[in-house]
């Protein structure tokens, strides 16, 4: 009898730490269906409305597509004129040696600058040696020569320049074009580095003209001072013949 006790409360201990265990699990399953559920849907709630916020007021939905369309419209319009007006070839030497000069200095590539360099002394000739022309005479033919290769070299460079500085505009056209909201201060960030480029090129520029321009101001004050002491030989030459007569 003492044994069939034992037997049958051995049997009954598992189903009933089984039960225990199970109405563990029922209620933790109750809790995240009914505190956690309820905490999560009001999440969500929120969450969607903060998203028609965002498309009816904020960033409307119809605003941006019509913005977008707009952007889309203006290169497919545009763009291929703005680039027949960039790399359309304005030739007009005829002779070979000009002409190569031309198409060089025409190349946009800063690579052909070696080539410049050589095509320029075909064309425009080299210093004189020392016996064919005065001393001074040289030097400044030689300054002109460098002044004149140094603005035809950094022309070259501006103008492939320049043509980074397009494909980087169609970039950001580009992606204006398709940007996401939000994204507005990250492509103003980009238009405003390309446009410091730009200055930068431009500052470049100006300064290769404002040298020029002090190079030739330089020449014609030499061609006065030549004149100058040439006038000075010759009044003392002229008085020198009137005293000794």
């Amino acid at each position: 009898m003492v044994a069939i006790l034992l037997v049958e409360s051995g049997c009954l201990a598992p189903r009933l730490a089984h039960g225990q265990f199970l109405s563990v699990f029922d209620s933790i399953f109750s809790s995240i269906q009914t505190d956690m559920g309820g905490a999560l849907k009001a999440i969500n709630q929120i969450k969607q409305q903060v998203q028609q916020l965002y498309q009816t007021t904020m960033w409307p939905l119809a605003a941006l597509n019509q913005a977008r369309g707009f952007v889309s419209n203006s290169i497919n319009t545009y763009r291929n004129q703005m680039n027949q007006i960039f790399t359309t070839k304005f030739s007009s030497a005829v002779l070979p040696g000009p002409q190569q000069f031309e198409t060089l200095l025409r190349s946009r590539l800063s690579t052909q600058i070696p080539s410049l360099q050589t095509s320029f002394t075909t064309n425009y000739g080299t210093v004189p040696q020392a016996n064919a022309a005065r001393p001074q005479d040289r030097v400044m033919m030689d300054m002109d020569d460098a002044l004149s290769q140094q603005n035809l070299k950094t022309t070259l460079i501006a103008d492939q320049a320049q043509d980074v500085t397009l494909q980087a505009a169609n970039v950001m056209e580009n992606e204006v074009a398709t940007s996401t909201p939000g994204s507005n201060p990250y492509l103003t960030a980009e238009a405003q580095i390309a446009n410091l480029r730009c200055q930068a090129y431009m500052q470049k520029m100006l300064a290769a003209q404002l040298r020029q321009e002090a190079g030739r101001i330089a020449h014609d004050n030499a061609l006065v001072k030549s004149r100058t002491n040439a006038s000075g030989s010759v009044n003392s030459m002229v008085t020198g013949a009137l005293t000794n007569h």
